[in-house]
C-alpha cells in the first residue's frame, strides 16, 4: 500500500501483497531526508501511548432530575452543539479519517473488530495501538491534540493499521476510497505538519489556505476592521492573480450569496483594500451550519422563558446569515437567562487555535445546573466587589460598575469542541462584558473526572513529603482556582477607549507615576484584535495570577467552605494551589516547539510565565531542584517554601499582575508584548529542564461523553459509556452516522486549499522515494 517518509511524503509504488515487507515504523526517515539532515520527529510527542487514561463524564443523576420538556430542550441543543463532527480548525485529513472510522465501527462494533483483527494476525499490542489511535482521534475531534496542537499518528505501521480497519464487515470499496483519501496524511509528519501554526515554516492551519503567511492574516485583520466585520466566524484563502493578492474571506453560514437591509450580506462582494482584493463570501460549511440551525429550531418549542426563545432565534439568525452581530444579541439574551435548569452556549467562541488569535473555534455545550454546588459560587459572586478592591491596581482601572454575573456549577451533557475545559467565562465580546455583563460556569463533572480520583502513582516533579497532600487537595484547590480565575480573573479590569480620551487625563499610570496619554483602543478594536496572537496566552496568564493572588484572601476561600486566617500562614489548600501552579509552569515546557520558537498552548505558556516570575522573586520562595530519579535518570523537584507565599510570593505576583493589567487597559500592545515575551523566553537552563519534562511526561486523559438520544416515541435517554478506548469509540458510533456524503463533499471542495506539501509550495525540500526494506 506504500508509505510516505514522514518528512517529505515520498511514496513507494509497492503493491499490497502478503509478501510485501512491512513499511518502516512512523518517524523513520528515508535515505534522502536523512542525508539532507532534516530532523526526525520526536515520536513521544506525535503518538498517543496505549497507557493513556480514559475517564467518563457522568451526568446521569443530573439528567434524571430534568423534566421531559427540559430533556427535549437539552437533546436538541446537544445535537446542534455537535453537528460539526470534527473541529472547525482541524486539518483537512480529519474529515476522511472521521468518515473512515465511522464506516468501520458502524459495520463491526469495536470489541468485535478487535477480535477479528487478532484473527488476521495482529498482536494484542498492535490492536491496542490501533484502538487508542481511533479513540484519541475521536477524543480530540481530529488528529491534532486539542491541548498543545501537535499532530499524532498511529503507533503501528500503515500496513498493520490497514489490516485492523479491514478486519471487519465494512464495505471494501467505500473503505478503500476513504483510506486512499487519508492514509498518507494520517501518517505524514513533515516539519510543517507537526504542529498547528501559520506560515510555511511555522505549521498548518485550516483557518487559512496553505500559502498564507502572518502578513496575510495582518492584512485581512485591517480589512475586516475597516468594514466592521468580525473575524470570529471567518477563514481566509489566498490566490495571486497577475502579481496581486486576491483574498477570499469565508463566512460560516447556512445561506450563500449577498443580502440587503443592513445585514452582513451587503458586505458579500469584492472590496479593494490597500492594493489587494478581498472577496467576502457566505456559505462556508453551509451544509453543517444548516444542520445546526435545524436542531436549534427543534429546541424552540421547549424553551423555558422569553430569553431562551430570543437567544435561540438569534443563534438561528447568526448561523443562517453569518452574522456575529446576531450572535452578540443572542449572548445578550443568554446573560439575562439567570439560573436555568439547562444551560447552553454555542458559536465560534475561543480563539486559542487561530495562530493569529482572532478566529473562533466552534464550541457548543449543553449541561445541567447543579444547584447545590452552585451555591458556593454565588457566595463568591456576593463577595466579588469586595475582592476586586484587593486587586493590585487602582480603582480607576476597574470597571465602573460590577455587573453581578450568574455563576453556576454544571454537569456537561454534551460538549462539541476539540477539548473540554474546566471552567468558562463568556461571552468574549468586550463591549458586552464591559457594560452588560457575562456569565461564569464551572464544569463540575469535568473537574470530578480530571481530579476526583486519587491515584497510587507518585505525582511527577514533587518531593515525597508533598505527595499525599497534593493528591488529597489538588481537586479542591483547582476548584478554587477555576472559580476565581473565571469570575475575578477574566471578569476584572477595564479597557480604555480613544473615544473617552478627554475624560482620562487625570488618571495616573501606576507603572510610571505620570498621567496617562494612551495608547487606547480605537473604535471597533477589541482585546483580541489588538493583542492578536498573544492575546489568549496573555489573558490566561492574567486570570491565573488573579487566582493565585486572591486565594490568599480568607473570604474568597470561605466561599468554597475553607477556613483561613488573615494573619496566619497559608492553609494547606492555598499552598497546594501555588505548588500546583509552579508545577504546571514546569510541565508547560512540553508545549514549546523549540525548533520554531513557538508556544503551542495558551494556558501552559501563561503558567510557564508565572513559574519564571516566582523563580525571579528569589528570597527562597521557589527552587527547581535537580535530582536523580529512581530509574537513575535526571529528575527535578518543585520545592516551594510555603512560609514565603504571603510575603515574597504575593508581592511578586501582585507586581506582575499589575503590569499585565495596565498594558491591557491601555491596549498597549508594544509594551505588553515586550513584557510578556520576556517571561515567555526559554533560556538554556530551562531547555535542559525541558528535556527532563519530555522524558517523564504523561499523556493527557481522554474524556468520554454521554450521549442523549431521541427514540421514535419521543422518549429521551442518556447513555453513559465505559471508561475505555472502546467506550470512546462506541460513544461516537452512537452519536454520528456511518456515512456522510455532504461532509465528504465539503472536504473535496476545498482540499486543494490545504496542500501542505512543501514540494508543491515551491519550498526547498528533498524529494525521495521510500527505499526498499529488503
Amino acid at each position: 500500500i506504500g508509505f510516505g517518509c514522514p518528512c517529505c511524503r515520498g511514496k513507494s509504488t509497492r503493491e499490497r501483497s502478503e509478501a510485501t515487507p512491512p513499511p518502516p515504523i512512523p518517524g523513520v526517515l528515508c535515505d534522502g531526508c536523512t542525508e539532507a539532515e532534516l530532523s526526525a520527529p520526536d515520536m513521544s510527542v506525535h503518538t498517543i501511548p496505549t497507557k493513556t487514561s480514559v475517564t467518563v463524564l457522568d451526568a446521569s443523576t443530573a439528567f434524571a432530575g430534568l423534566t421531559d420538556t427540559e430533556k427535549a430542550y437539552a437533546q436538541a441543543l446537544g445535537e446542534a452543539d455537535t453537528r460539526r463532527y470534527v473541529s472547525y480548525s482541524a486539518p483537512p485529513e480529519s474529515v476522511p479519517i472521521f468518515c473512515l472510522l465511522q464506516l468501520v465501527f458502524h459495520a463491526t462494533p469495536a470489541k468485535g473488530l478487535v477480535e477479528a483483527a487478532k484473527g488476521k494476525g495482529l498482536s494484542q499490542d498492535e490492536v491496542d495501538q490501533a484502538v487508542m489511535y481511533c479513540a484519541s482521534f475521536f477524543g480530540n475531534l481530529g488528529n491534532y491534540k486539542s491541548f498543545g496542537d501537535t499532530k499524532f499518528v498511529p503507533e503501528l505501521s500503515a500496513e498493520k493499521m490497514y489490516t485492523f480497519l479491514t478486519a471487519g464487515a465494512a464495505d471494501v470499496a467505500e473503505l478503500e476510497k476513504l483510506w486512499e483519501d487519508c492514509y498518507q496524511r494520517m501518517y505524514s509528519l513533515m516539519p510543517r505538519e507537526r504542529q498547528m501554526g501559520l506560515g510555511t515554516t511555522k505549521g498548518i492551519s485550516t483557518y487559512f489556505s496553505s500559502n498564507c503567511e502572518e502578513e496575510d492574516a495582518a492584512s485581512a485583520g485591517k480589512f475586516l476592521e475597516s468594514v466592521k466585520l468580525s473575524p470570529y466566524n471567518t477563514r481566509l484563502f489566498k490566490k495571486v492573480e497577475g502579481g496581486k493578492n486576491v483574498y477570499t474571506v469565508l463566512l460560516a453560514s447556512s445561506v450563500a450569496g449577498g443580502g440587503s437591509g443592513g445585514t452582513v450580506g451587503e458586505l458579500c462582494k469584492d472590496h479593494e483594500f490597500e492594493g489587494s482584493t478581498f472577496k467576502v463570501v457566505r456559505g462556508d460549511f453551509a451544509a453543517l451550519m444548516g444542520r445546526i440551525v435545524a436542531n436549534l429550531r427543534r429546541a424552540l418549542p421547549h424553551c423555558a422563558n422569553a430569553h431562551q426563545t430570543g437567544m435561540i432565534e438569534k443563534y438561528i439568525e447568526s448561523f443562517e446569515q453569518g452574522s456575529i452581530a446576531a450572535h452578540m444579541d443572542a449572548s445578550r439574551h443568554w446573560i439575562k437567562d439567570i439560573g436555568p435548569a439547562v444551560e447552553s452556549y454555542i458559536g465560534f467562541i475561543e480563539s486559542y487555535r487561530d495562530p493569529s488569535g482572532a478566529r473562533g473555534e466552534w464550541e457548543g455545550f449543553v449541561a445541567c445546573v447543579n444547584r447545590e454546588v452552585s451555591k458556593k459560587f454565588q457566595v463568591l459572586v456576593d463577595n466579588a466587589e469586595k475582592l476586586l478592591k484587593l486587586m493590585p491596581w487602582p480603582t480607576e482601572y476597574e470597571k465602573d460598575n460590577f455587573i453581578r454575573p450568574d455563576f453556576t456549577s454544571l454537569d456537561v451533557l454534551a460538549f462539541g469542541s476539540s477539548g473540554v475545559p474546566a471552567g468558562i467565562n463568556i461571552p468574549n465580546y468586550d463591549d458586552i462584558r464591559e457594560t452588560e455583563g457575562f456569565k461564569n460556569v464551572s464544569l463540575g463533572n469535568v473537574l470530578q473526572a480530571s481530579y476526583g480520583q486519587k491515584g497510587a502513582k507518585p505525582i511527577t516533579f514533587l518531593k515525597a513529603e508533598d505527595q499525599e497532600m497534593y493528591k488529597d487537595l489538588q481537586g479542591p484547590a483547582f476548584e478554587v482556582q477555576v472559580g476565581i480565575h473565571e469570575l475575578l480573573g477574566h471578569g476584572s479590569g477595564k479597557l480604555f477607549y480613544a473615544r473617552d480620551a478627554a475624560s482620562l487625563g487625570d488618571i495616573v499610570n501606576p507603572l510610571t507615576g505620570e498621567k496617562v496619554s494612551g495608547p487606547y483602543y480605537a473604535e471597533g478594536a477589541t482585546w483580541d484584535t489588538v493583542f492578536a496572537s498573544m492575546a489568549s496566552a496573555y489573558e490566561e496568564c492574567r486570570a491565573e495570577c488573579s487566582g493565585l493572588y486572591l486565594c490568599l484572601e480568607p473570604f474568597a476561600l470561605a466561599a468554597f467552605g475553607h477556613e483561613a486566617s488573615a494573619d496566619g500562614p497559608p492553609i494547606d489548600l492555598t499552598y497546594i494551589n501555588w505548588l500546583h501552579m509552579a508545577r504546571a509552569g514546569l510541565l508547560g515546557l512540553e508545549f514549546l516547539s523549540p525548533e520554531i520558537g513557538k508556544w503551542r498552548q495558551a494556558h501552559m505558556q501563561g503558567r510557564y510565565c508565572i513559574l519564571r516570575v516566582l523563580l525571579e522573586a528569589g528570597g527562597g520562595l521557589l527552587e527547581l531542584k535537580r535530582t536523580t530519579g529512581e530509574n537513575g535518570q535526571p529528575d527535578v523537584q518543585v520545592v516551594m517554601d510555603r512560609a514565603k507565599i504571603k510575603t515574597v510570593g504575593k508581592k511578586a505576583i501582585g507586581n506582575f499582575l499589575l503590569e499585565l493589567q495596565i498594558h491591557k487597559s491601555f491596549g498597549d500592545q508594544a509594551k505588553g508584548a515586550a513584557f510578556f515575551n520576556k517571561y515567555s523566553e526559554v533560556p538554556a537552563d530551562m531547555l535542559e529542564l525541558r528535556a527532563i519534562v519530555m522524558a517523564r511526561k504523561e499523556p493527557r486523559k481522554l474524556l468520554v461523553q454521554p450521549n442523549m438520544s431521541l427514540a421514535p416515541d419521543g422518549a429521551i435517554t442518556l447513555k453513559t459509556f465505559d471508561a475505555t478506548p472502546v467506550g470512546m469509540i462506541e460513544s461516537f458510533v452512537a452519536r454520528f452516522p456511518a456515512k456522510d456524503d455532504e461532509l465528504m463533499a465539503l472536504y473535496r471542495q476545498e482540499n486543494s486549499e490545504h496542500d501542505f506539501d512543501p514540494r508543491r509550495l515551491g519550498m526547498q525540500a528533498s524529494v525521495c522515494l521510500l527505499q526498499s526494506q529488503e
